[in-house]
Parts: C-alpha cells; sequence; structure tokens
C-alpha cells in the first residue's frame, strides 16, 4: 500500500529584517508592547519591485526539488497556499510554473485560500494525491508577502507588528514504508464568524454579507460604503482596504481548537502527547504557542518556535518552521512530528507525520 511522505524540504526569508524597533518610527508602540502580546523581536519583509509571494515561493520550492534527488521537470503537480498572492487571479501556482519554466509539462497547478492553515490543507491535499497513485512528486509552497499589504500607521498596529514575509516548500512522494510519512490529516471549518479575522475589502460582495450577517460583519460603514466594489476613495480614507482581525476573539478561539484538533490526529493513530517528539505550530502568536504547549504537556525541547524572528508568515510558518527544526536537527528520522494551524474562516487542521 502507498503512503506518501516529506521527500525535500526548503524555506526561505528576505534579507531585510525589521525590527520591533523599526516600527516605532512609524507608529505609537513599544518593543516592550509587541513582546508581550506577540512574542515578536523581528520580521523579515521582502524587497519591493524585485520580490514576491510567488518569487519567494519559487527560492523555497528549488531548494526542496533538490533535496528530495528530482529535477524540477519531475514534480507532476503544485499547490500553492498564500493569502497574499501576486494577482487578485489568475494565482501563483501558474506564476510559479512560469517563473521555474516548467510550463511545457503543462501539469495542473492548484491555489489554496485557506490562510494560516493554508499548508495544512495542501498537505491532505497532496496525500490523498499520492496515495491513490494519481501523483508521484507534488510540489506544495506556503509563501506571504505581507509587508505590501499592511496598515503602516497607529491604525493598523495591532495587525501589522504581527506579520511578516516568507516562503516554504514541500515536495511529497510516495513511500511503501509501513507506519512513515504522513500518517493522518484533519480539517476543519466554521463560516460563523468568518469577519472577526479578514480583508473585507477589495472584493466583489457588495455589502451583501453586512446585510445578512448582522453584527459579526458591522464595522460601522453604511450600505452605499458596502456597496462599493473594489477600491475606492474612502475605502483608502478610512482604512478598509487593510487586515481586520478582533485578537481577543482569535486568541480564544485558537486555544481551544488547538489542543482538539491535535487530540484528534493522536487518537486516530492511538498515540498520546508524550509520543509527539517534535510539535510545529503554525506561528501565529507565541503566547498562543505557549499556551499549547501547557495544555498539552509538552516540553520545550518538543516544541518549534520561531515567530520571535519571523513573525507571522500565516500559510509559510509552517514550512519554515519545519525545515529549521529540521536542518537544526530537531527532527530525526523516525520523529512523531504534530503540525497544527488555525486561522481566518475560520479554519483549522492538524497532520501527523513520521519522519
Amino acid at each position: 500500500m502507498l503512503h506518501s511522505k516529506i521527500g525535500g524540504i526548503g524555506y526561505y526569508v528576505p534579507e531585510k529584517v525589521v525590527s520591533n524597533n523599526d516600527l516605532i518610527k512609524v507608529m505609537d508602540t513599544t518593543d516592550e508592547w509587541i513582546q508581550e502580546r506577540t512574542g515578536i523581536k523581528e520580521r523579515r519583509y521582502g524587497v519591493k519591485h524585485e520580490e514576491t509571494t510567488t518569487t519567494m515561493g519559487v527560492r523555497a520550492a528549488e531548494i526542496a526539488i533538490q533535496r528530495a534527488g528530482i529535477q524540477k521537470e519531475d514534480v507532476d503537480f503544485i499547490i500553492f497556499a498564500t493569502l497574499s498572492p501576486d494577482y487578485y487571479f489568475p494565482g501563483c501556482g501558474v506564476l510559479l510554473q512560469r517563473e521555474m519554466g516548467i510550463t511545457k509539462t503543462e501539469i495542473g497547478a492548484l491555489d489554496i485560500r485557506n490562510q494560516c492553515s493554508g499548508f495544512i490543507y495542501g498537505l491532505s491535499i497532496a496525500d490523498q494525491f499520492v496515495k491513490t497513485g494519481m501523483y508521484k512528486n507534488v510540489l506544495l509552497v506556503g509563501a506571504e508577502m505581507h509587508s505590501m499589504g499592511l496598515d503602516f500607521s497607529t491604525r493598523g498596529r495591532n495587525v501589522t507588528v504581527i506579520f511578516g514575509d516568507g516562503a516554504g516548500a514541500v515536495v511529497i512522494q510516495p513511500t511503501e514504508e509501513e507506519n512513515k510519512g504522513i500518517l493522518t490529516t484533519h480539517l476543519h471549518s466554521d463560516g460563523t464568524y468568518a469577519e472577526k479575522l479578514s480583508f473585507i475589502n477589495p472584493g466583489a460582495h457588495g455589502g451583501y454579507h453586512a446585510k445578512t450577517a448582522g453584527e459579526t460583519t458591522d464595522f460601522g460603514y453604511s450600505d452605499a460604503e458596502y456597496g462599493e466594489m473594489f477600491v475606492n476613495e474612502h475605502m483608502i480614507e478610512e482604512g478598509m482596504i487593510f487586515p481586520n482581525m478582533e485578537g481577543q476573539f482569535v486568541f480564544k478561539l485558537a486555544v481551544q481548537k488547538f489542543p482538539e484538533v491535535m487530540m484528534e490526529a493522536l487518537n486516530k493513530v492511538g498515540l498520546k502527547p508524550s509520543d509527539i517528539d517534535m510539535f510545529i505550530p503554525h506561528q501565529a502568536n507565541l503566547r498562543i504557542s505557549q499556551f499549547v504547549q501547557q495544555k498539552m504537556q509538552l516540553r520545550d525541547d518538543q516544541v518549534w518556535n520561531n515567530i520571535q524572528r519571523y513573525g507571522n508568515t500565516t500559510a509559510a510558518s509552517i514550512p519554515i518552521a519545519l525545515c529549521e527544526a529540521w536542518e537544526a536537527g530537531a527532527v530525526k528520522d523516525g520523529d512523531l512530528v504534530c503540525l497544527a494551524a488555525f486561522g481566518s474562516g475560520f479554519t483549522w487542521g492538524s497532520a501527523l507525520i513520521r519522519w
């Protein structure tokens, strides 16, 4: 019976380091305030007009492909997860294919819009494709260039200080080894409070959701303002074109769903938290990771956090952290690795991998 495994992994983060003290120059905040609430000390920003979500994804993908022992022409399917695509459409999957020079094979490219849990969703999809024998080398990329769409003013500080740029990639391949590779994946969503963490405009909603979902989408704008499609001057002035987040609500839901979906995966394969060799959480907030670690009774050496240095890179955060942990020798052959994510939608998921 075929199983799927991570045959190669790579990551890329831009060279430009942006510290909390750098952000103090453009908004009313402090290093202490940011670290206390998020654990973040610095993040990376891509070079405008030179780097994009796609180009960073290519850099990570090239490393993963080389480590998988294949050529780029051997890739037979692409999955690209991001919330910050180069274009509104088409998605980054075909752009990555073009940038890598593998258009002649005309392989399929799938774009995943599940934000923070995008990589987990993509991993689950790749797992199914490989296990069924449909594809042999699935390239899964998670990449973000948040810095192009953040509100660098005091008004936007609660969101802006959290996010950074970067990319991670894996090549999913078949294996016949028993109890190796991706053991199980679990995906969930609940759209009840979708607007609690969202990017409303630009969009083609025309105010529909504000009228039908009530207070969950009422940000104090008139029907006329909601009725405008895409971007107008008022939206820019009022900051309607930037991400919106109710941090406390998101935090409370995240610390509930993380342990639930981790236990779901462990119970599926008859294991317990103490069997985990390495837990790689989506790097949403260091306080969330610490809360989940305590809830699951995991030691410090069983958890990998790098949000302190990279911020929240949403769809890229798990592959970046996983690759970094593997390169540092913290993930070894035979280790049980648990991945989990929670984010906008709300969507969440988990995966167990026997390395």
